[in-house]
Parts: C-alpha cells; structure tokens; sequence
C-alpha cells in the first residue's frame, strides 16, 4: 500500500459486522468473571470491533485505538492472561477475513495493531493495579482511622460503665471500693477516721411484684437522685440491685455518720410518685465509724454488711450502729455451725438422758435424749450453743436423724429391775416433722434396731402440732398408728388448746417448766403460785378427760414435786428426779426409787429452739 493509499470496502460495505463480535464473544466465555450479560458482551464487542476496523482503515494506522480497546476491555474486567490471548488469536484469524479488510499490508498493520493492543492491554493492567493498591491502601488507612476512634469511644464507654451504674448514673462497686481503698491507704494515721452507711431499701421485691419492674426501676432511680442530693458531699454508690453505700471520708465520730444515716432514711421517707403511683419504701441502714489506722477496706465492708443485717434482723425501717462484742459471737456462730458437719462425720456428738419419772412410784417409765458435742477446741458444747444454729442453717435435719437412730440404738439394749425397760424420748425439729420421707425413716429404724414401737416416744412443740398444716399431722397418725407414742412438748407456752387435741394422735402431754417454778409447798405458797397450781390443775384434769398422761417439766424441787402429785400430775422430769446421763446410767438401782438431788434449774430438751424467758431457765434445746 502506497503513502496515500487507505484501506479499500467492498462497494457494499462492511461484511457481516455482526459475526466477528460474536465470535470474540465466543472466544471469551469462561476466562473471566464479567459484570454483564453475554447480550451486552456482544454490544461491547461490537464497538470495539468498530473501532479496531477504523483504525485498520485509517491512514496513518490508528496505534491509539488498539490503547483504547485494551483499555475499556480491563475496564470491562475483561482482565485475564487467557482473555487477552483470545482476544488476539480471534483478531489475529478473523478480524480481516470478517470484515473483508483488504490492503497490501495488511498483514504488517494487524502485527502493528495487535502489538498495539497487548502493550494497551499490559499498561491497563498495571494501572488498574496500582489503583487497586492505592484503594486498598486508603481504605486500610480509613478502616484503621475508623477502628481507633471506635476504639477510643469504646474504652470511654466502657470507663461511664465500668465506675458507674447504668441505672442510676451513681458510682458503682468498682468506683467505691477504689475511692474506700485510697482513703485507707492515704490516711494511716492517728488522726483521720472513716465512716461507711451500708443501705438497704426493705421489701423492694414488693414494688416489683405489685407495680411491675419497670415503675420498680423508676422508683429506684428516684430513690438515688434523692440519697445523693441528701447527703452530699458524701459519696454514693450503687451495689447493685436496691442496695447502696455511702462513704463519709473525713468522720469525726460516730455521731458523723449517724447524722448522715438519719438523713438518707428521711430523704426516703417520702412517697416517690411514678406513673400516677405513690410508691413509699423504707430502708435499713448499717452504720460503721472507726479510725483508719488499724482497719482495711474489706474489714470496713464487712462490718457494714453484718451491722445492715441486724437492722434488717430489727424490722428495717432504721439504723444500727456496729458492736465489735456482738460482732465476735455471730462470728464465732457462724464458724460452729460451718462445723457441725464434720463434727458429724468424726463422731463427736453423743447422747445424754434424763429421765421421765412417775410421780407415784418414783419408776423411771422413759428416759429423754440429749445432745452433747465434744468440741475439739471448746470441749463439751450443751445443745444451747449450736442447737439454734443447726435450725437456721438446715442442719437439723442430718443432725436431728443422727439423734434418732443413735437413741433407737441405744435403748434397743435397755433393761429394767423389773416391768418394761423405759421407753426413749426424742425431740423432733419442725424441718424433720415436714420431711415427707419421716414415717419411712422412723419405720426404717425401728426394723433395724429391733426397738418396739412403743418404746420411741417422739416430742414436738404445741405450735408444731397446731399447725395448719395437714402433712405433718398425717405422719404423726400413721406413725401413732404403729404404736409410737407422740408428746407435746412445752404445752402451755403456745395455743394451750385442748379442745384441738382431741382430733390429734398424742399420747402425752409436757407441760413447760414456767407453771412448775413458782409452786410451793401450802404454807409457802403466795397468790401467784397459786394460781400457776390451778392452771397446773385445770391442765392435768382436762388432759385425762381426753385420755392423755401428763409430764410437768422442770422439778427441781421435793415441794415442786409434791405439788404436782397431789393435783394428780403423772410424771415428771427435772434435775430433783433424776440429771443427764449416759445410757449406762439411766435406770435406778434397786431400792428408793425417788433419786433426790441438789435443787439446781434442771429439765433439758433437744430441738425446736425458742426465744429465752425472763429470769432463770431450764437448758435450751
């Protein structure tokens, strides 16, 4: 082709534009991903085939356009090493052939074009690399940016949560035992003393329950906008749930923080009005006030706690001030009763008896058990000192079976001069008379002892057997129904109600040592032992109306006894009859059959604890 030659067409144009880029399209499947469908492939290819035929056209040859048609195919995603090797083998084949280019050197400008295309096509690819890196990089950049400012707000967030409460924005537990930290750290000195008000809002779970926790958690959030306002400067803290603790750093004695205990309580006091609803509550407060020196944080923590139980343990509603002494004791308790389980296991406890002597002949016709503990360190322990423990911690149960089976144990090999060997006495707790597995137990014990039935006498108290329970009084039938006595302990102290007595299996009555004590003999006698006899009397002659025998506690004296047999007492236990002892010892000898002994305060009993009564008093349970 010479210099001013151009490319030549058929007269009738261009030949079949059309097939050419479908052949490339064709020649393209399956070596890329492409973001079209293969219809818009085809329009694509099809300008670009026009674009290639103009250039072959063009005079000079048109380089730049083989540029550009590489360009838009990366573009296109159209990116692959295999692409661009069927792009030029399909141009390379059929472009001219297609398109009836015709041209002396035609040959040399496809070399040319194609040569074009490839550099295009390589030029596209590193530029689009590199865009990609650079958008990956500033992407990277913005994610880290991003991440560190999420970071920052998160660790800010997690500070606004970590030292104070969600609820009610005060500070939280952390916040406080930090502040509580640094004040016994910074002023150990002889001077600066430090005050805790340990706060508890009584009966919140009734707000919850009768408005609902929502109004509930309101109520709460007033409740600390007002302490706060109360008793600033002071530190306020939310523990958490309806509890709160205030730090007054700078005491001058405990009148200090009971001032600003007083004043938390009257900042309560006020009905809080939620949703249209007057909600009153009241709260309990421990106060603790002490010199810094010689005290930690955890110290402080914990006589503050155990001071806001003995408020609770008072009604609520006030404050209580800490008592190192009483303090000392109810650790003290606490570690005997952590205690008597493995006292159990190592077989320290054993039984004591006092016995139920008949006021007519003097015999002994049963004998009661009693505890004893042979402490490690404190030697002998009498039932007084763990028998309340082992009620309020549930251990009464293990214990109080241990005391069945070991006197179903004992009195299975009991003998006596002559007639029946006395039956055995056991108190039971009220947590062993709801067991529902209780008449199994008894049975279970009676058949691996050996002991008949009516040689186990079990005692409960008149407010168990007036109970209005129904499960308890069935077992007592079934197991009366086998023959075992059952005995109300301490009659007199409680319901007093005979009448009630006539529809429940009792064999006996106990009547409590308080109407024993103030009888004398006849000439003695002043107006208030007297009237203790007539109710004495009334007791024994309603109880044999209803076929009962009666036991006087307590006698601890031959006038007391004398008393009692002439208003037709049946038996009697007490230290003037007869003290605690081992089995071995409990029957008489033969002989007198009334043991006379010092006029100590005598009568001993196991379970069911009860809150002492004035003066003098027979052993606990």
């Amino acid at each position: 082709m010479g210099s001013g030659d151009s490319v030549g067409e058929p007269p009738d144009g261009p030949a079949r534009p059309g097939a050419f880029a479908r052949a490339w399209a064709k020649a393209l499947a399956g070596t890329s991903y492409f973001p079209m469908t293969h219809a818009q492939l085809e329009t694509l290819l099809q300008r670009l085939t026009d674009q290639l035929a103009a250039a072959l056209r063009t005079e000079p040859l048109d380089l730049r356009a083989g540029h550009r048609v590489a360009t838009e195919l990366v573009a296109s995603h159209i990116a692959s090493a295999e692409a661009l090797g069927r792009t030029v083998e399909v141009i390379q084949l059929r472009l001219v052939r297609d398109l009836d280019l015709v041209a002396d050197d035609i040959a040399d400008r496809m070399a040319r074009l194609l040569a074009a295309i490839a550099t295009g096509y390589a030029r596209a690819l590193r530029d689009r690399t590199l865009d990609e890196q650079e958008a990956i990089r500033r992407a990277a950049l913005i994610a880290r940016a991003d991440a560190e400012r999420a970071l920052r707000a998160s660790e800010a967030r997690f500070r606004h949560q970590a030292t104070h409460d969600p609820l009610t924005d005060l500070p939280n537990r952390t916040l406080f035992a930090e502040r509580l930290a640094a004040v016994c750290t910074e002023h150990r000195d002889d001077v600066h003393r430090v005050g805790l008000c340990f706060l508890d809002i009584d009966r919140f779970k009734r707000i919850n329950d009768s408005y609902g926790h929502q109004i509930g958690d309101r109520a709460l959030v007033a409740a600390a906008h007002r302490l706060s306002r109360a008793v600033e400067p002071h530190l306020v803290a939310r523990l958490g749930g309806d509890a709160f603790m205030i730090l007054v750093e700078r005491s001058t004695g405990t009148g200090d923080v009971v001032a600003v205990a007083e004043s938390a309580l009257a900042a309560l006091a006020e009905p809080v009005l939620v949703d249209g609803h007057d909600v009153t509550v009241t709260a309990s407060v421990g106060v603790v006030e002490r010199q810094v020196t010689g005290t930690t944080p955890d110290d402080l923590w914990r006589a503050a706690g155990s001071t806001l139980h003995w408020a609770k343990s008072a009604g609520g509603a006030g404050w209580a001030l800490y008592d190192a002494e009483r303090d000392s004791r109810e650790q003290a308790r606490q570690a005997l009763s952590a205690a008597i389980p493995g006292g159990l296991e190592r077989g320290e406890f054993y039984l004591d008896y006092q016995p139920l002597t008949s006021l007519q002949d003097g015999s002994v016709l049963g004998v009661e058990a009693l505890v004893r503990w042979q402490h490690p360190q404190l030697g002998v322990l009498r039932p007084d000192s763990f028998i309340g423990l082992a009620e309020e911690t549930g251990l009464i149960v293990p214990l109080g079976s241990w005391v069945l089976a070991e006197a179903c144990r004992e009195a299975v090999g009991w003998s006596a001069a002559t007639g029946e060997p006395p039956y055995v006495s056991v108190n039971l707790a009220v947590r062993q008379l709801r067991r529902p597995d209780l008449v199994q137990e008894v049975c279970g014990l009676l058949r691996r002892t050996g002991l008949p039935p009516n040689r186990l006498q079990l005692e409960i108290t008149e407010s168990m057997m007036m109970s209005s329970a129904e499960e308890p009084v069935r077992a007592l039938r079934a197991l009366a129904d086998l023959g075992v006595r059952i005995a109300i302990d301490d009659f007199g102290t409680g319901y007093s109600n005979l009448a009630y007595l006539r529809d429940l299996p009792v064999t006996e009555l106990k009547v409590a040592g308080e109407f024993v004590r103030g009888l004398r003999a006849p000439e003695a006698a002043d107006p208030g032992s007297r009237a203790d006899e007539r109710i004495l009397a009334a007791m024994v002659s309603l109880a044999h109306a209803l076929g009962l025998t009666v036991t006087a506690e307590g006698v601890e004296t031959a006038e007391q006894a004398d008393r009692l047999r002439a208003i037709g007492c049946d038996a009697g236990q007490g230290w003037h009859l007869g003290r605690p002892a081992p089995a071995d010892q409990i029957l008489p000898p033969p002989g007198p059959t009334v043991r006379q002994a010092q006029p100590e305060r005598s009568s001993e009993r196991y379970v069911q604890p009860r809150r002492p009564s004035v003066g003098p008093a027979s052993e606990a349970r």
